[in-house]
């Protein structure tokens, strides 16, 4: 059928399949601002604004509609607007530009859709406030931002689009100077990090707080000392932000082929089965199918999923498609046909024969002798004893914990629980396979680690490492659920079956049950304390539940087993954890990756013993808390579920972060408001958390660099390191810039392709700053060398600068050693104040004497792994007639060493904050007593929206890290860590009551509170 659609002022008629939807058409058209996220309109990722066809006299303003459920032949006659049509090349729109200058962008996926939404928002009031801009921003759900910086932007577009003035806008950050020094490594005692702020600090703090405001009070950033540099420490504008803004081809969906095919994956309804017999017959004679492939057609090779270093953690449980199933959600076939349509009926033409078998969802009940076996194949490799569901076991020890906790004058044992929680990246895994010209398979796909994924792939497939190319282009949004090899496979399987591109894409369902998600844990400490409070003992054990495969699990719960006995001082302190499959959909890794499981326990510990000795939760953590100079034991004890490397603190603003996070929440005034006269059932609270973190893996993650000149002095910057909303790529060239003396806009960045950049371990621990910036400044570093000597070649022959660039023997030669010039303001310039331009080197250098190209490549791999640390604050209130919490406010004060870009790491902070927020009060992945999962959409599991989000605060407090590329350490997964456990200690300060299970569901919090009070 043909429809009539004016589509950004354009008139169309396009031929449309009766169940069509608009989202599939208007993609098909090339608008590729309009994204997938689900298939229920709950995320608003596909919305545009849309205006039916007017049959009566009043005209219809456009209005947020969600394509995706929609169908195109809905919208016959109707007028829709994408956000192409905003701006263009030579100039882009008011909010456009304003979401590029205020941060506003990390993945970009959802970007389009929050810049329409801000659009209808403003055509329709120009002085909007912060309420009706997160109003009009909730239906947009975005995973990365916080929503901060974008209700920033829409707010500053608006006066913009006013006329204010800029000193009438809302400031986007506001910096505050803390004692201490510069960009220049400090030395001992120069910057004492323990002294209280000083008095001109933080009046300067609250006068800009005041100032800076419009009638919108938005979070203030805070960073101190300000670096005295020229473009590192700066809140540049992300690199790939202008592309973002626009929609442009720029994600793996936005690329179609010619003559691809599309897959779909036909899942398990059991938790756990064989299959007996699967007939294909009928799905193959369906018209348009290419291809079926079920575990009679694929080679049996095992391996293990979690994108990691060589050799893959084990167990090595898993093969492409099997003839057992092990998790509602399971693999059990995959098709290849013309359309999306045609591939998901051929899915219900499959006949499968399923032999039911006992399931297990309790990892207490799965370790116990009896329980169904999950894994009884013969083959598989390394587990530790498959009969009692068992994939490993981790012990470490320091000292003797036995005798520790027998000195000790107090001792405390506590359980805590912490639930499964899923990525919900609002882009679903997506993968395209094709064969080139050559011959060689290419494989685009949204990953974390395609270098991993190229080496992993190549024994599934059977074709060699060199005939494969992996291609990681934007992200949208990654969270460790995308540092896995989980799709690439199958579709790479098809193209071999059929010769033909395949583009396969999850569902949201998908998404939920056969993607990875954060391991469920029970967890026990045991705390020996000395009469003065003082941790004397501390024992962790750790049940993980790693599910239906053994995929990250020994690595995930050997870093709970770091990050829980690494926060303080103890001298005796054992951790032991038993990883048992269960039949529950598989976890893996998610930002944090272990940490937050355990720091939960730790804080929540921490807080209970601090009441039982009657001290203030942050003295009796000061009390404790590790410092400057202290060594991790367990570093070397866990390593990577092998033996680590000795790690001392050489950076450490715990006594900053937690007076600044005080000052900012009202720590000394916390007991003055708990009661409300006007809302008796209200009771609130305020909670800390102290955090501990680290910056890659020591001794195993490498990354490499690449840099070559071009003709007019700027720089091809060649890394492996992935971006997957990070800001990695800018951050890049921010290191690369302040080395070689140029703009940022100077630097062209290219990363992600394992045929054209260096290897690189890929976006995971927190290491991309540290290992490929640390690459990337030793690469910079050799190039401005080769800069220093070709300029100093030139000065002292007399050449300087000529009409039109060329570099011509023009003054009296001068005696310049290289290591005598300095690269600055796109020039090198000698002692003697002589310059010559990099635009007149690079042609020197390529075109005039001594012809060469100046270029360089370097590896960085550290030893060093720089915890970064962090004070977490909650403001909260409790009903305690519904058992309702509330999150109003989340301070976080983060040392993450030098912040290469404030912006970016300030919305690192911002976004992991909201993230773990649903992970204390509303993320739960639940299963039924067949193991469905019972949420697996969007609505059900809830993610916050923009109008249910808390003020969120970030305030970073700078170091200089002596092992990080100009001082940097890591800050994309530390503000995951102590949110839930500040708000349990804060909703005890309400309420008097204590938690140790999250999400704190309504449910549970008045359970417990009505069990209490009766």
């Amino acid at each position: 059928m043909n429809i009539r659609l004016t589509i950004n002022g354009i008139n169309r008629e396009l031929a449309v399949e009766p169940d069509e939807t608009l989202l599939s058409v208007l993609r098909r058209e090339g608008y590729y601002s309009v994204k997938h996220g689900c298939e229920t309109g709950e995320c608003g990722a596909c919305s545009v604004l849309y205006r039916p066809e007017n049959t009566g006299d009043t005209p219809v303003a456009p209005r947020m509609v969600n394509s995706c459920i929609l169908l195109a032949a809905q919208a016959d006659g109707a007028q829709v607007i994408t956000v192409e049509s905003l701006g263009s090349r030579a100039q882009l729109s008011v909010l456009q530009l304003s979401f590029i200058e205020n941060g506003a962008i990390q993945c970009g996926y959802c970007t389009p859709s929050q810049i329409l939404a801000a659009k209808a928002l403003l055509d329709k009031n120009l002085k909007p406030t912060e309420d009706e801009v997160r109003d009009a921003l909730s239906g947009v759900l975005c995973r990365c931002t916080g929503y901060v910086k974008p209700v920033q932007a829409v707010l500053n577009a608006a006066a913009a689009l006013r006329g204010d003035s800029p000193g009438q806008k809302p400031a986007l950050f506001t910096r505050v100077m803390a004692p201490g020094g510069s960009m220049v490594p400090p030395t001992a005692g120069d910057i004492p990090w323990g002294s209280k702020p000083s008095v001109e600090a933080e009046s300067q703090q609250k006068t800009q707080t005041q100032t800076d405001t419009l009638t919108t009070a938005l979070p203030p950033f805070f960073v101190a000392p300000e670096p005295q540099t020229s473009v590192v420490g700066k809140a540049e504008k992300k690199v790939d932000a202008a592309k973002l803004a626009q929609g442009k081809q720029a994600f793996v969906d936005d690329y179609p082929m010619p003559g691809m095919l599309y897959a779909a994956m036909l899942t398990s309804p059991h938790a756990h089965a064989r299959i007996k017999d699967i007939r294909t017959d009928k799905a193959k004679a369906l018209p348009g199918v290419h291809a079926v492939l079920t575990y009679k057609d694929v080679k049996r090779v095992l391996y293990a999923s979690g994108g990691q270093s060589y050799p893959n953690p084990p167990p090595y449980d898993q093969v492409s498609l099997d003839n057992k199933v092990r998790h509602v959600g399971d693999r059990v076939a995959v098709v290849a046909a013309e359309s999306q349509d045609i591939a998901n009926r051929a899915l219900e033409l499959i006949e499968v024969d399923y032999e039911v078998l006992p399931a297990v969802f309790d990892p207490d009940e799965a370790f116990q002798v009896g329980a169904p076996v999950i894994h009884d194949e013969p083959d598989a490799i390394a587990i530790k004893d498959a009969k009692r569901n068992l994939v490993a076991e981790v012990h470490a020890n320091v000292g003797d914990i036995t005798l520790g906790l027998a000195e000790s004058d107090v001792v405390i044992e506590r359980e805590y629980r912490v639930p499964q929680a899923q990525q919900a990246s609002i882009e679903p895994h997506i993968c395209m396979t094709w064969f080139d010209e050559d011959d060689r398979l290419v494989v685009r796909t949204s990953t974390q680690v395609p270098f991993h994924v190229r080496r992993m792939l190549a024994p599934l497939i059977g074709l060699p490492v060199k005939r494969i190319r992996v291609i990681k282009p934007r992200i949208g949004g990654g969270f460790g659920g995308k540092q896995e090899m989980l799709i690439e496979d199958l579709c790479a399987h098809l193209t071999l079956a059929t010769g033909r591109p395949v583009r396969f894409e999850y569902t949201r369902e998908q998404e939920f049950i056969s993607a990875r998600s954060r391991h469920p844990q029970r967890i026990v400490y045991t705390a020996g304390f000395t009469g003065e409070g003082v941790l004397h003992a501390l024992r962790l054990y750790v049940l993980g539940n790693t599910g239906a495969y053994g995929t990250h699990g020994i690595t995930v719960q050997t870093v709970s087993g770091l990050r829980g006995l690494s926060t303080y001082r103890c001298p005796h302190m054992e951790f032991d954890c038993d990883i048992v499959y269960t039949n529950i959909p598989t976890p893996g890794a998610f930002r944090g990756y272990g940490a937050p499981q355990a720091e939960f326990g730790l804080e929540c510990l921490m807080d209970e013993a601090a009441a039982h000795f009657k001290v203030d939760p942050i003295e009796f953590r000061r009390r404790n808390w590790v410092r400057v100079g202290d060594s991790l034991p367990l570093a070397k004890a866990l390593g990577e579920a092998k033996e680590g490397f000795d790690q001392i603190i050489k950076t450490c603003a715990l006594e900053e972060c937690h007076q600044q996070g005080m000052a900012a929440i009202g720590w000394h005034e916390r007991d003055r408001w708990r009661l409300h006269p006007s809302r008796p059932t209200r009771r609130r609270g305020i909670g800390v958390a102290t955090c501990m973190h680290g910056t890659a893996i020591a001794g195993l993650d490498m990354g490499a660099a690449s840099i070559k000149m071009n003709d007019d002095g700027s720089f091809n910057v060649l890394v492996g390191g992935t971006d997957i909303g990070t800001g990695s790529d800018t951050i890049i060239g921010q290191i690369a810039a302040e080395t070689l003396g140029v703009p940022l806009e100077d630097i062209i960045v290219y990363s992600s392709d394992t045929d054209f950049t260096p290897f690189d371990v890929g976006a995971y621990a927190s290491s991309t700053t540290f290992i490929t910036g640390g690459a990337t400044k030793k690469t910079a570093e050799q190039v401005r060398s080769q800069i220093q000597e070709v300029a100093a070649r030139m000065f002292n022959k007399g050449y300087g600068q000529a009409l039109g660039g060329a570099a011509v023997q023009s003054q009296r030669p001068v005696g310049v050693a290289p290591q005598d010039i300095v690269l600055r303001d796109r020039h090198a310039i000698a002692s003697n104040g002589h310059r010559i331009s990099l635009q007149q080197i690079a042609l020197f250098a390529t075109h005039q004497e001594d012809q060469h190209q100046i270029m360089a490549t370097a590896s960085h791999m550290s030893y060093d792994s720089p915890p970064p640390f962090g004070a977490q604050f909650a403001d909260v209130e409790v009903d305690i007639e519904t058992g309702e919490v509330t999150v109003n406010r989340l301070v976080m004060a983060v040392d993450c060493g030098v912040a290469i870009n404030p912006a970016t790491a300030s919305g690192q902070i911002e976004g992991g904050n909201l993230q773990a927020c649903g992970y204390g009060i509303c993320e739960e992945m639940i299963c039924d007593s067949q193991g469905s999962l019972v949420n697996r959409r969007f609505g059900p599991y809830r993610i916050y929206s923009a109008d249910e989000a808390p003020e969120l605060q970030a305030i970073l407090v700078q170091t200089y890290e002596p092992s990080g590329p100009y001082g940097a350490k890591a800050v994309a997964e530390i503000p995951m860590d102590g949110v839930a456990p500040a708000i349990i200690n804060a909703v005890y300060h309400a309420t008097g009551q204590r938690f140790y299970q999250i999400p704190l569901t309504p449910e549970r919090v008045w359970s417990k509170l009505h069990t209490a009070n009766h």
